[in-house]
């Protein structure tokens, strides 16, 4: 592993490279450290060059704002990452609030991508008019106002399935918890906005997959990536276990990611699982 920073407008991003062949870069989602994907960005190492970050204002980066969290920034933080350290173009895989910045990047950024695998993004505006889960950000909103990084956190974390059954590296949760006021404080409000720019994400120039955990079907944060994908006319695929998965067993996740990206950059037949 390969550490080093990055200079991007104002801000100095802390990034890990592993590994050789295509590039693969994996935006990590609230919290927003590269330590997520360690476990994964390992097995992979042997097929692809994998690139992970601490994005803008979060860990080991610096560029913490008062100002709320803009999408378009964290998409150019990305393309910068790659056009430095991918010789300009990468496969992107992005979890969470990491794949509402892919698919905001994909948008706006396209020549720099070769793919996006956008993994349980929390795009709620995309749900019904009237579904409960619109809520979700305001009702956080409203409980880190009132109680602070402490109570939003305990309820974030309540409505995640699967976390509490495995424990998370020590350094990467002490990284978190210093995270959490620039999450519900600054970042918050831009991932609540999200809406995808459906034309432009039809109009990828690169393949475009979605996709949700086996034992997140119902959540909020993995029913909007099937209405993404009906909407732009795309994949949707299942991957193995929960929200994240990549942390509570990387193996497992980076064989299903390793099948997936070789497909996409082959571009060999469609690729299956389509939402039931």
């Amino acid at each position: 592993m390969r550490s080093d920073v990055f200079e991007a407008d104002g801000a100095r991003l802390y990034h890990e490279v592993r590994g050789s062949g295509p590039a693969l870069l994996m935006i990590s989602g609230a919290g927003g450290d590269a330590g997520y994907y360690s476990g994964v960005a390992e097995e992979l190492a042997d097929a692809f060059t994998v690139i992970t970050y601490d994005r803008r204002g979060n860990s080991r980066s610096t560029g913490r704002s008062t100002a709320p969290m803009d999408l378009a920034q964290q998409a150019a933080d990305a393309r910068g990452l790659i056009e430095s350290v991918a010789g300009g173009r990468a496969l992107v895989f992005g979890n969470s609030g990491g794949a509402i910045i892919g698919l905001t990047m994909a948008a706006l950024h396209p020549r720099v991508l070769t793919g996006l695998v956008a993994h349980e993004p929390p795009a709620v505006n995309v749900l019904p008019d009237g579904d409960p889960d619109r809520g979700f950000f305001g009702d956080m909103a409203a409980l880190y106002a009132e109680g602070g990084a402490p109570a939003a956190g305990r309820r974030f974390a309540e409505t995640t399935r699967g976390e509490g059954t495995y424990r998370w590296p020590d350094d990467l949760w002490k990284r978190f918890l210093g995270n959490q006021d620039h999450l519900f404080g600054t970042e918050w409000p831009g991932f609540a906005g999200f809406r995808p720019d459906t034309a432009a994400l039809r109009a990828a120039p690169f393949p475009i997959v979605l996709g949700a955990g086996a034992a997140d079907r119902g959540a909020y944060y993995a029913r909007p990536s099937v209405e993404i994908a009906r909407r732009i006319g795309v994949p949707w695929v299942e991957f193995p276990g929960i929200h994240m998965e990549f942390l509570r067993d990387p193996a497992l996740f980076a064989a299903a990611l390793r099948a997936l990206a070789t497909q996409m950059l082959s571009r060999e037949g469609p690729v299956v699982h389509q939402p039931e």
